[in-house]
């Protein structure tokens, strides 16, 4: 439904029709959280483990892509956190606090965690069948991080 039929069902106190219509909405933003997080954790990963970046952390010197991805990697998995937080979109239990300013390398391992803790609960849950679209999005998500770390 486009803004103009949300707007109108919310015109006419039509709430059932605007609260599906959000909450599709917040599954679909979920989705491409969920699809980014998958493929920048993956390239993180296979680029071993060690610190991320400090938010605000300007330097003169080249920042090594390791520490980049995985940098990359838990800013999207924190913004997952907090949209799961927000919209109770979890599939799992423990979502960990949003990344925020001053945010240490353990809090931003919780994060990646917990993204990987929701696509194996968004892949192989028997009480939540992803769609054939998200299916198929999640598998090419782990298909390219495959060929790009090959």
């Amino acid at each position: 439904m486009a803004r103009q039929g949300i707007t109108a069902a919310y015109g006419v106190r039509r709430q059932g029709v605007v609260d599906a219509e959000i909450a599709g909405i917040a599954m679909e933003c979920r989705d491409d959280l969920l699809e980014a997080a998958v493929v920048l954790d993956a390239l993180a990963l296979c680029h071993g483990h060690g610190s991320s970046l400090r938010p605000c952390q300007e330097t003169s010197t080249p920042v090594p892509r390791d520490v980049a991805l995985r940098t990359d990697a838990s800013d999207v998995a924190g913004e997952l956190a907090r949209h799961d937080r927000q919209y109770g979109t979890s599939m799992t239990d423990g979502i960990p606090a949003p990344l925020e300013e001053g945010c240490t390398d353990c809090d931003r391992d919780a994060v990646r965690r917990c993204a990987q803790d929701e696509v194996w609960a968004t892949v192989h849950t028997s009480t939540c069948t992803p769609t054939p679209g998200q299916a198929l999005r999640i598998s090419s998500a782990k298909a390219s991080a495959h060929a790009l770390c090959s």
